[in-house]
C-alpha cells in the first residue's frame, strides 16, 4: 500500500509541477457559433479534384500568382513547383521550410520562410534573403506576406516564443502558441530603401495578411483568437488596428487577396473543444503533461470562405469528411479555384463555375 502510495503521490507531482515548454495564460474565448448562418455546413469542395505533388511532398500551403500567370506553390521539403499545368513541375529546390509566397511588383517571387525570414527568388538557383532579423533580433517564424505597388513588403511573424527550428516545424510550433495564448506575433514591413519595422505587435500567432486594393488598410489574421484586424495605413486612422472579424468558428489561416476587393481566408481547423480549458491555465499544463495524445490538436475539416472589404462574408466552401486535411490558403485563378493544404500529400482544385 505504501509504494501504491509513493507513486500516487509521484504521479500527482509530475501533473502539477513537471516542467513543460509552454506557460498559459487565462483566456476567456466567445462563444463559439459553430456552422451557423454564414458558415452554414455545405460539401462544395466535394468537387474539387485533388492533386498529388510528385516525389512523395507534402505540404503546399501557399501559392503566387506571377504576372506572366504562372502559379507556383512549395512543399514541407521546401521544393518550388509549377502548378497551372496538367501536372505539377518541379522548378527548383529551395530548402527551408517555405510558407507565404507573392509575386512582387518587380516580378519576382517572394517568400515567407518560417526557418529563415523572407526570401526573395528569380531563378532556378537564385535566391536570396531580404529580412532575417528586425531590432536585432532574428525572425524565427516567417509567416506571410503582401507587397505593395512600391515594393514595400509587409509580413507576419506567428510568434517569438517558439521556434519551428527546434520543434518539429511549424504545426506544432502553432499549437504550442495557441494552447499557451502568446501574444508575441508582430506584423512588419520593409520599406524599399531596406528599413524594416514592427507595425503591430501583440498577436496570438499572427498568419495570414492581406492590402487591400488602394494599399489604405492591411487585413492580418490572428489563428489563436479566431479573428481577423484591420490596420490602417492611410488616413486619419493610420497606425491604428481594429477587430475587423470576430469570433470566427475556425482557427484563420493564410488570406488572399482575390484582386477585386474581395479577399479568401482558410481555416486551419475548427475550433477545438479544449477551447474549454482556456480560462484555466493550471488544467492546460496538466493537460500537456498527460503527453501527445490528449493534447489538442488540428480537427481535419475543411473551410474557406471569401469576403469584401466590408466584412461580409460572400461565400462558404467545405470539406466536411477533412479528405483534403488542414487547409490553409484559396484563390481563383482564372476558371480555377486551388485550395492549399498544410502537410497533405497535394492541392485541390475545381471549376470556378462550380462556387456558389
Amino acid at each position: 500500500m505504501r509504494y501504491v502510495l509513493i507513486l500516487l503521490l509521484a504521479g500527482l507531482g509530475y501533473l502539477l509541477f513537471w516542467p513543460i515548454p509552454v506557460a498559459p495564460v487565462a483566456y476567456h474565448p466567445p462563444e463559439n457559433p459553430g456552422f451557423t448562418g454564414d458558415f452554414a455546413e455545405n460539401r462544395v469542395l466535394d468537387k474539387a479534384e485533388f492533386v498529388t505533388l510528385p516525389d512523395g511532398q507534402i505540404g503546399p500551403e501557399d501559392l503566387a500568382v506571377m504576372p506572366d500567370g504562372t502559379v507556383y506553390t512549395t512543399s514541407l521539403a521546401g521544393n518550388l513547383y509549377r502548378i497551372d499545368g496538367a501536372v505539377p513541375e518541379l522548378v527548383d529546390r529551395l530548402g527551408g521550410r517555405p510558407l507565404g509566397l507573392k509575386a512582387g511588383p518587380d516580378g519576382a517571387l517572394y517568400i515567407a520562410d518560417s526557418f529563415r525570414g523572407v526570401l526573395r527568388w528569380t531563378a532556378p538557383g537564385k535566391v536570396e534573403t531580404v529580412v532575417d532579423r528586425i531590432d536585432g533580433a532574428p525572425v524565427i517564424y516567417a509567416n506571410q506576406l503582401d507587397l505593395g505597388r512600391d515594393g514595400t513588403l509587409y509580413f507576419s511573424n506567428s510568434t517569438d516564443r517558439f521556434d519551428p527550428r527546434t520543434l518539429g516545424g511549424t504545426k506544432p510550433t502553432s499549437v504550442m502558441t495557441v494552447w499557451e495564448q502568446s501574444d508575441t506575433g508582430y506584423v512588419a514591413r520593409r520599406t524599399p530603401d531596406g528599413r524594416v519595422e514592427k507595425i503591430a505587435t501583440g498577436f496570438v500567432y499572427t498568419n495570414g495578411v492581406a492590402l487591400s486594393p488602394d494599399e489604405d488598410f492591411l487585413l492580418i489574421n490572428e489563428t489563436g483568437r479566431a479573428r481577423v484586424h484591420r490596420l490602417w495605413l492611410k488616413g486619419e486612422k493610420a497606425g491604428q488596428t481594429e477587430v475587423f472579424l470576430e469570433n470566427l468558428p475556425g482557427y484563420p489561416d493564410n488570406l488572399e487577396a482575390q484582386g477585386d476587393g474581395t479577399y479568401w481566408l482558410a481555416f486551419a481547423s475548427p475550433r477545438v473543444p479544449a477551447e474549454a480549458l482556456m480560462p484555466y491555465p493550471l488544467l492546460r499544463k496538466v493537460v500537456w503533461r498527460l503527453g501527445p495524445k490528449v493534447r489538442p490538436a488540428p480537427i481535419h475539416r475543411g473551410m474557406l470562405i471569401q469576403f469584401d472589404g466590408q466584412g461580409r462574408i460572400l461565400r462558404t466552401v467545405q470539406d466536411p469528411d477533412g479528405r483534403l486535411g488542414i487547409t490553409t490558403g484559396g484563390k481563383q485563378v482564372g476558371e480555377m479555384f486551388y485550395v492549399m493544404t498544410l502537410d497533405s500529400p497535394g492541392y485541390a482544385r475545381m471549376k470556378a463555375a462550380d462556387l456558389p
